[in-house]
């Protein structure tokens, strides 16, 4: 497995690469990213305050923030949850969507019990909304690569919307997609926000690896 890498930081926060398989969060084991950076600070002499403002699934790999001040993890949190800070994803989906480019709204229910998120069609306890928007980037005879922007963050909110749809996520076990070769094929490609405290736009993306499934698509822009 890869490591950890950061891609850029400051006194305030840190943006780094997470690896698929490294939890968002900490709970003690070696592969969570809290860890590995308050020892990489730790190492260099550094204040060693990390704290998770967003989260990505463990299948996950790409880009994520974290704060690095106390003060700042509150504006970060609130930046998260109000939409301020834009979060573009790559998808590999098993299927073609009808429309090459659109907006997608659900009601998700998640089952904290089995860690599963569900499409429902009405408000209840429970229930959030989620929204996402994707284009088509590339396609083979039988998978799209699409672009996402993500607008809420709830559980399993990508992989459980195109599953709906019946186009689940390559290598998604959970939502109905198995490979041999992959996990979820889904990459946190980019995120963009400004900066709490200098007000500079920060915009840091980190293209995918090419390896399965990612190579079987040719090298595109993004823009």
């Amino acid at each position: 497995m890869d490591s950890p890498a950061i891609l850029y930081e400051d006194a305030h926060l840190v943006l780094c690469y997470k690896p698929a398989g490294y939890l968002s969060e900490d709970d003690g084991s070696l592969r969570c990213m809290p860890r590995w950076l308050r020892e990489h600070y730790h190492s260099l002499g550094k204040p060693d305050y990390i704290a998770t403002v967003h989260r990505l699934d463990r299948v996950t790999g790409g880009v994520m923030a974290f704060s690095r001040r106390q003060a700042i993890t509150g504006k970060l949190t609130a930046a998260v949850t109000q939409n301020r800070i834009a979060k573009e994803y790559l998808a590999v989906l098993r299927g073609h969507p009808e429309q090459p480019e659109a907006t997608l709204t659900d009601l998700l229910f998640r089952d904290a019990a089995h860690n599963k998120s569900y499409v429902v069609k009405r408000m209840r306890k429970g229930v959030r909304e989620a929204k996402l928007s994707y284009r088509t980037i590339a396609a083979t005879e039988t998978l799209t690569m699409v672009q996402i922007n993500l607008y809420t963050g709830r559980t399993h909110q990508i992989r459980v919307q195109f599953s709906s749809r019946g186009l689940p996520l390559l290598g998604d076990i959970r939502y109905g997609s198995k490979d041999p070769c992959c996990d979820a094929a889904l990459w946190a490609y980019r995120l963009a926000f400004r900066h709490p405290v200098t007000g500079k736009t920060v915009d840091v993306s980190l293209p995918p690896p090419r390896q399965y499934p990612w190579d079987l698509f040719p090298i595109v822009s993004m823009e």
